[in-house]
């Protein structure tokens, strides 16, 4: 590897990080866009992107102050991108000379922008000189205060009007590094004790959770590879406890997992007790990964490429003591992982995914055992994906009770938790949960 690629100029990594945006922009995720940079331009076009994406809205507005008629698209996205950076610079990692003359440099050395190289020059250059007087001009923007879309902003505020606040606070935030012991393997004080020795700082601990103080990279976690420990957002972790209570681990009760990859729940529930677990998983690629996510962790399911929802294709009959539905979604309630999601979704999708949710609980309830639970959980934070779901689901379903659930835990940090009374202490993602129990008749 040359000394140009261990460390790209700033303007190379400024150019793919357009790219990455763009792609966002026209409906490819942020994770999709991301695998598509160059390897030794990754790490530092993904902390801009998250930057960039965490304060669009703000870059947007002020723009729009600076210039009435956006430029084409890559000299838009290069100008929101710089200017996302250099509006508030407290977290930067370069000061704002060098993003704005690097951004210039950028911009002459790609030929979509190269025309526009003085254009956004003259506007970066007019903001350092009139910033507060711009951000001000901004502020009754509710893109700008809060960086999400208007139509977001609006149905937060709607589904939870008493928190919608924290909500939009919390999901600027960055994320903890969240870890679930496998207890089949080592005890979490055990876990711990390998962590300090390896110089790994933790936070808090809760059951097999470990919550570390600062994120580190896997294969600096004592036996990842030999499957002590998986990394696994708290609010996650919730799942296959919940769906499990009670059941002893040396029990074989048969569980579907549907829609299961890249497998962390899965893995999670055969952790929890010998399980006869059948894994379902649309996408092939995706399947793979809870191939490779069960083989670090030594655990074997039954993995199958389904459409969960289309039964005649994968179910032999036999019905299950246990459903595990992790339903597809918006995941508005992982954008402080996943910043671009925000700005990916459009607000006709709330809608789809919510029908196509219900399509997953109508096709999936009759496969369960009468006494059996099916859990229904979604990562958003929408009402739409969780509880007007569950309203629909039981009016359709007399055989169904709902047992005591989470419902919505809403996104938040640990210290922010009192902002949240229904919230479980801890720093966590947002999510839905509700456990259904099939009546005997």
């Amino acid at each position: 590897m040359t000394d140009i690629e261990r460390t790209p100029p700033l303007w190379r990594q400024l150019q793919a990080t357009v790219l990455v945006l763009m792609d966002v922009a026209d409906g490819v995720s942020g994770t999709v866009a991301m695998e598509r940079v160059p390897a030794h331009l990754r790490g530092g076009v993904q902390a801009l992107s998250f930057h960039a994406w965490r304060n669009l809205g703000r870059a947007k507005a002020i723009r729009e102050k600076l210039a009435k008629k956006a430029p084409p698209p890559a000299a838009d996205t290069l100008l929101c991108l710089v200017l996302g950076l250099v509006w508030e610079t407290s977290h930067a990692r370069y000061d704002e000379f060098t993003l704005v003359n690097q951004a210039v440099e950028c911009a002459k050395k790609t030929p979509s922008t190269r025309t526009h190289a003085n254009f956004i020059n003259a506007c970066l250059r007019r903001f350092l000189r009139e910033r507060e007087a711009l951000v001000a001009a901004t502020n009754d923007r509710p893109e700008a205060r809060w960086n999400h879309p208007a139509w977001w902003i609006k149905r937060v505020k709607q589904d939870h009007p008493q928190s919608w606040q924290t909500i939009l606070q919390n999901a600027n935030r960055h994320p903890p590094m969240t870890l679930r012991v496998n207890e089949r393997k080592i005890q979490s004080s055990e876990y711990h004790q390998q962590l300090r020795n390896a110089g790994v700082d933790v936070a808090r601990i809760s059951g097999s959770l470990i919550e570390l103080t600062r994120a580190v990279p896997v294969n600096a976690l004592p036996g990842f590879s030999d499957g002590l420990v998986s990394v696994q957002d708290g609010a996650a972790q919730m799942a296959a406890k919940l769906l499990l209570a009670g059941v002893p681990a040396n029990a074989h009760p048969r569980v579907l997992d549907a829609c299961a990859a890249p497998g962390g729940k899965t893995a999670h529930l055969l952790e929890l007790c010998d399980a006869d677990v059948l894994a379902l998983e649309v996408d092939s690629q995706r399947a793979e990964r809870i191939h490779q996510t069960l083989n670090r962790l030594g655990l074997t399911a039954n993995v199958q490429t389904a459409d969960a929802a289309d039964t005649s294709i994968w179910w032999n009959g036999n019905p299950f003591d246990y459903v595990l539905l992790d339903a597809p979604c918006t995941a508005s309630g992982i954008v402080r992982r996943h910043p671009d999601i925000r700005w990916l979704r459009r607000e006709s999708e709330v809608l789809q995914l919510a029908a196509e949710q219900k399509k997953l609980l109508a096709a999936l309830w009759p496969m369960l055992n009468p006494g059996g639970k099916m859990l229904f959980c979604t990562c958003s934070i929408f009402r739409a994906e969780g509880a007007n779901q569950v309203e629909t689901f039981l009016e359709s379903n007399k055989d169904a009770v709902l047992l005591p659930s989470p419902g919505h835990l809403l996104p938040q940090g640990g210290q922010l938790g009192q902002d949240v009374a229904d919230n479980l202490h801890g720093d966590h993602d947002g999510f839905f949960y509700a456990l259904f129990e099939k009546k005997h008749f």
